[in-house]
């Protein structure tokens, strides 16, 4: 967060700066083509785990190679493990300064490199997954599911600014906050959202009945760092992920999908959040739970519902 991101006690997230779209027929003027892009990741990351999440349910570990930067953020941004191979970058900033020397804001994961022009196509977080879902599709395995089907698009964007504006973003809303009436406005259509999702699920496996789609995949993160992040750290504790019943089966029926927990790394999570927030959690000290068992049976697998 930037001291620009907050108006009046309020935390507004910064625009994303590129918005370029690679296209299956490439009429854009960035085809899609296997290995000609490069995919930056933090574990940490909801919006980066996002990308993760639906790049391994479509199995495009191949066509879009992926590096992934350290979990502990400084002044400096997002820091790569070591130097990059393909960009030779060690500072995600590096890559952002080569595209827009004029560039001012946050260096933000996800972000897709061009390898052919040498400049980032995308920073866009919402545009990311769905591009990889309608414009990769020669490159899909056999078998990957839709997770945009056409005919329900609309009613997955409806939800899907519901969860953004409330949950995914909600949380931080509440936790950047530096006035009250702007915490508790956000706090409260939080839970409210929390509220109408778990009436939800009560009646149907997934948010669209027997099949993940792209609403799961923007919901999930959030879930995933609830307890172990959101509920202490930013102050969302009204009731925790596990004392809602069928909100907390649903992330554990997810999270037994290797695309969804095999991307989930609760100590990148933990690590990030406590230790570069020093707004938040001056002493960067890391809570040791909570005690959590995220492989409990979830008793979920049984066929819609609704």
């Amino acid at each position: 967060m930037t001291a620009q991101e907050v108006e009046r006690g309020r935390f507004e997230r910064q625009p994303n700066r590129f918005t370029g779209r690679i296209t299956a027929d490439g009429s854009s003027g960035l085809p899609a083509e296997p290995r000609r892009y490069r995919l930056f990741v933090s574990y940490a990351c909801p919006w980066a785990h996002r990308s993760l999440i639906v790049r391994r349910l479509l199995g495009l570990e191949v066509a879009l190679p992926v590096a992934v930067v350290d979990p502990i953020r400084d002044e400096r941004g997002w820091r790569l493990p070591e130097r990059d191979p393909v960009t030779g970058a060690v500072f995600l900033s590096e890559l952002y300064l080569a595209s827009d020397p004029s560039f001012e804001g946050r260096y933000t994961v996800p972000c897709i490199w061009d390898t052919v022009t040498e400049r980032l196509v995308t920073n866009d977080f919402p545009t990311i997954t769905t591009m990889l879902e309608t414009e990769f599709t020669a490159f899909h395995r056999p078998g990957a599911p839709d997770l945009y089907p056409e005919a329900l698009r609309p009613e997955i964007d409806e939800l899907n600014d519901l969860v953004y504006n409330t949950v995914n973003n909600g949380v931080y809303k509440a936790g950047f906050a530096t006035a009250q009436d702007a915490y508790e406005d956000a706090f409260d259509a939080l839970f409210a959202t929390f509220d109408q999702l778990e009436e939800r699920l009560a009646g149907r496996r997934y948010l669209f009945g027997d099949r993940i789609t792209e609403a799961d995949v923007r919901l999930y993160p959030t879930l995933a760092r609830f307890d172990a992040v959101y509920y202490a750290h930013f102050k969302c504790n009204l009731r925790r992920l596990v004392d809602y019943p069928n909100l907390w089966a649903y992330a554990r029926d997810l999270y037994s999908v290797p695309a969804f927990g095999e991307t989930t790394n609760l100590d990148h999570i933990k690590r990030h959040y406590y230790v570069t927030q020093r707004n938040i959690n001056p002493s960067g000290v890391v809570p040791k739970g909570p005690l959590t068992d995220w492989t409990a049976p979830h008793g979920r697998d049984v066929p819609d519902r609704g």
